[in-house]
């Protein structure tokens, strides 16, 4: 298989715009020439190689960065802000900009994709990626292998060339400097935060040992210099990936030795969001379907007492009482925590003071005994804890169970979703290696517990007749890991796999880290993947729907770092993101309450800064199963229903190309704004010599416009690769706008604008043409070409949220037993209840996801189909939408693609003769 990519995600194209916004100002890509010796030149000659160079001033940057705060609901900033130490010591002279964008929704194709835009729009040349881990820089690895292809036809083949930091390939750092290409370099931050001339962080206490000499890359050379000057030397652009583990002080000296121009920090749970420009919180993620939603399964007993966690640490005796140190489960305000308490005889468990009244300590957890001599305490409900033998804590039976969850969860969605093309991946987080692996002496592994219990329990699953053919592989070739003991041991997969240690290493490694168009393939039988903590962060797979993690401190794990790793959307064999809701469903196998890991998940959150409108994660046990009706194709009404709307057809265009070229021109003439020259700042200070020191102060400031000559680009050659209009049309509409003279104070903004109202004139004149008669979209009905009814059957037995669905009382009057909506569409919810109660509705349908129209301006599925008593039966397809004009934001000279799409919609309905097509918010707005 071969991974797609979208490059028309409008929440991925606004995060790149924002940041591509900062630099407003900056000359464009046609003076990068290092040529040049002017301040309009995007890139600069040094001694070591080119460089990136900035032009705007800092007050320019300020001005873009608030305008573009603005414009994005987010608050001002009031400065360019720099990183600072622990101290409030700045850090670097380098401003830093904050991307929030929730795990799951393209983090690293975002800023891949702004490295390319930030190249094309201003020339820039160098760009460094800092990861904090090996597992993301594998990721940005296989990101940066997989989208090549992509963003060279995006980019119309830019030359791009990356590499990752190897310590024993110091010389490749020259090329990196020397080259006019893209360079990106990915490099870990334990790679160069060791400075030769400072101390090395030791493991275990923190103090310095004095004698490191730092990283290869900090130490000078046989030529005299340092590797990483050549770094410096071209002020790259650096890429901060998941800022928030690069925060100590010795890593953010490393970071501003690097000499960025500028940092921008991606990740989803930032710890300091310096001059955040771009926000794309979890709420706006799952309210836009842009991640899986989230179920929890709990292998609990949720009203067991006996679950209470209790260890006995120690005894205190004195003269007239005894006390007992216990561990015990405390709700805290970022979630619950293990803490240690001491109690006396009639303290109970439950109370505000031990565990804050946390639900599994109320039902008799009242010290009635301490045994200090036996060593043992005994609660009121007969409970008696040892010590050295912990009650409540996850036991083996647990722990199997949990798996065992997970396997069956697999093949429930396995048999549904591998016919679809949809590989299923589910990922174990372990609390201990050697519960999966043991690693003997001699370098030896054998299978630890939980590979056994695993391996035991997917064969059993695996001759189920309920899942008989679901996944044909033997157990041992269906499971694998790697952790890093596997570098050292002779043959870690050797009783699993037979594999030799190089074969194990490229096996498990590359398939698992590096290959994930592999591993998605349904032909590739590893579908349960183990991990310690190598997989927590930085590694996801769109195709990962269970988690289960076999840890007793799972509560204390991020809720966020564990669901992080199966949020995005799935990808069916051809390499195509499957938005279905019904399909996205991440199932978390968790070891505790369903309200203890939605209420822990919820407050990581609200921590974060993320405002909630309704809860997120939901628990399992809310599902229901929607059936289909049997005899439903013998149904008289619905039958009748069904013929009068089957037939597909297939649609042509028709417009003048005269019209939309005056109508682009006088849109262009009075809606783009106006296209500025850039701007340069003149700063007059005064020097002061004295004993002090070297002092400037600033005594003037003033900016003026650049009389710039640019080397001017293709104007008609770029707006056509945007709008795909032919280039005789684009001059036209460039020559008859009466802007042109504005392109040359800009190039790129006038192509940029005049590309977007372009595209917006096309779309509209490919619906609804040039006005006149005739024109516009049109839709022929095709002889024996149909929906095939039988596909309704293959939404039998689909599983939904109940918050997702409205039951259905009167069977006989739809297909399904229940109506799946959107929970949070009202007018839905309405309308099916409208048509249930109304005793002249016959017959009324859901129209399904498959039931999609072609339009020029991409698939519409309408709403509903009915049929109506009157006179005579009437027959209706209807399109449900809100009052008002809705939450989304719609610039003033765009039609929504939405009205474009149901504007399609009527124009295909019209070929069908005793159908009426309508736009209503109610049913009697319908049939009134």
């Amino acid at each position: 298989m071969k991974l797609q990519f979208d490059a028309n995600q409008d929440y991925q194209l606004d995060a790149i715009r924002a940041v591509t916004a900062l630099f407003a100002g900056q000359p464009d890509a046609s003076q990068t020439s290092v040529m040049r010796d002017d301040a309009l030149s995007s890139l600069a000659l040094t001694e070591t190689g080119i460089a990136n160079r900035r032009v705007i001033d800092d007050a320019q940057w300020l001005a873009n960065l608030r305008a573009g705060q603005e414009a994005n609901g987010i608050e001002p900033s009031d400065a360019l802000a720099a990183m600072a130490l622990d101290d409030g010591t700045p850090v670097g002279g380098f401003p830093n900009f904050t991307v929030e964008m929730e795990t799951g929704t393209g983090k690293t194709y975002v800023y891949l994709r702004t490295i390319h835009e930030l190249s094309k729009t201003y020339g820039f040349k160098k760009f460094v990626i800092v990861v904090p881990s090996v597992a993301i820089r594998e990721g940005v690895l296989s990101s940066l292998k997989l989208t090549r292809e992509h963003f060279q036809t995006l980019y119309d083949y830019e030359r791009m060339e990356f590499m990752v930091y190897d310590s024993g390939k110091v010389n490749q750092l020259r090329n990196f400097a020397l080259s006019d290409a893209i360079q990106i370099l990915v490099i870990n931050i334990d790679a160069f935060a060791k400075d030769s001339t400072e101390g090395d962080d030791d493991a275990k206490g923190g103090k310095a040992k004095k004698k490191s000499k730092g990283n290869v890359i900090n130490q000078v050379r046989e030529t005299g210099m340092k590797p990483i000057e050549f770094i410096q030397g071209t002020q790259p652009i650096v890429i901060l990936d998941e800022p928030q583990n690069l925060e100590t002080d010795i890593r953010k000296q490393a970071i501003a030795r690097l000499n960025p121009l500028c940092a921008l920090r991606y990740s989803a749970t930032h710890r300091n969001a310096y001059n955040l420009i771009y926000s794309l919180d979890p709420v706006r993620a799952y309210e836009l379907g842009l991640v899986k939603q989230i179920g929890v399964d709990s292998v609990i007993e949720l009203k067991d007492a006996n679950q209470a966690y209790v260890e006995v640490e120690g005894f205190k005796t004195g003269k007239r009482s005894v006390s007992a140190k216990l561990t015990i489960w405390v709700n805290q305000a970022g979630g619950p925590a293990k803490k240690s308490i001491t109690v006396k005889n009639g303290d109970d468990l439950y109370a505000e003071k031990f565990s804050n009244k946390r639900e599994i300590y109320r039902d008799g957890f009242i010290v009635n005994e301490i045994d200090a001599g036996e060593g043992f305490v005994t609660f009121a409900n007969d409970v008696r804890v040892a010590l050295g033998r912990p009650h409540g804590a996850l036991t083996d039976a647990i722990l199997r169970m949990q798996i065992e969850a997970t396997v069956r969860r697999h093949f429930e969605k396995a048999r549904k979703l591998h016919p679809m093309g949809v590989k299923v991946l589910s990922v174990f987080f372990i609390d201990r290696v050697s519960n999966y692996r043991v690693y003997e002496e001699d370098g030896s592994t054998s299978k630890g517990k939980f590979a056994q219990w695993f391996e035991e329990i997917y064969a059993q699953y695996q001759v189920k007749e309920e899942f008989e053919g679901v996944m044909s592989a033997d157990a041992p070739a269906v499971h694998n890991g790697y952790f890093s003991q596997d570098k050292r041991a002779v043959s870690p997969f050797e009783t699993l796999t037979g594999k030799t240690k190089a074969d194990a290493e490229a096996g498990a490694f590359e398939l698992i880290m590096r290959d994930k168009e592999r591993l998605l393939g349904l032909d590739e039988p590893l579908a349960f993947i183990f991990s310690h903590s190598a997989l927590r962060e930085g590694w996801d797979n769109p195709n990962v729907f269970q988690i289960c993690t076999l840890a007793e401190s799972s509560s204390e794990i991020k809720k966020r770092q564990e669901i992080g790793r199966g949020l995005r959307l799935a990808v069916n064999q051809d390499g195509e993101r499957v938005r279905d809701p019904a399909v996205n469903r991440l199932t978390v196998v968790a070891n505790e309450s369903y309200e203890d890991f939605a209420n822990q998940l919820q407050t990581e959150m609200v921590e974060a800064g993320v405002r909630f409108k309704r809860d997120m994660v939901k628990n399992e046990r809310d599902k229901v199963t929607v059936r289909l009706r049997k005899g439903y194709d013998t149904d008289s009404q619905f039958l009748a229903l069904w013929e009068r709307i089957r037939a597909r057809t297939r649609y042509s265009v028709d417009y003048k190309t005269s019209e939309l070229i005056a109508k682009a021109a006088s849109r262009i003439q009075s809606k783009m704004p106006a296209i500025e020259r850039p701007k340069v700042a003149l700063t007059r200070a005064e020097i002061a010599i004295g004993v002090e020191g070297v002092v400037g102060k600033q005594v003037g400031y003033r900016t003026q416009s650049v009389e710039a000559k640019y080397v001017m680009p293709d104007f008609v050659g770029q707006v056509q690769a945007k709008t795909g209009l032919s280039k005789s049309t684009v001059a036209r509409i460039l020559l008859d706008s009466g802007r042109l003279n504005e392109a040359v104070n800009n190039p790129q903004a006038f192509i940029d604008h005049t590309s977007e109202i372009a595209n917006a004139v096309k779309r509209e004149f490919l619906v609804y043409g040039d006005g006149s008669d005739g024109s516009g979209v049109k839709y022929t009905r095709l002889d024996n070409v149909y929906y095939e009814m039988r596909r309704f059957e293959n939404d039998d037995l689909m599983e939904v949220f109940s918050a997702n669905v409205r039951a259905v009382e009167k069977q006989e009057k739809t297909l399904f037993s229940h109506i799946v909506i959107d929970s949070n569409s009202g007018p839905e919810r309405a309308f099916a209840q409208s048509c249930e109660d109304n005793e002249d509705v016959l017959f009324y349908i859901k129209l399904p996801r498959w039931f999609r129209i072609d339009t020029p301006v991409g698939p519409y599925n309408p709403d509903w189909a009915l049929a109506y008593r009157n006179d005579a039966t009437l027959y209706f397809v209807a399109e449900t939408k809100k009052t008002g004009t809705g939450d989304h934001v719609q610039l003033d000279l765009l039609r929504p693609i939405e009205d474009l799409r149901i504007e399609c919609g009527k124009r295909h309905f019209k070929n069908f003769e005793q159908v009426q097509f309508k736009v209503v918010s109610t049913l009697e707005e319908l049939v009134g």
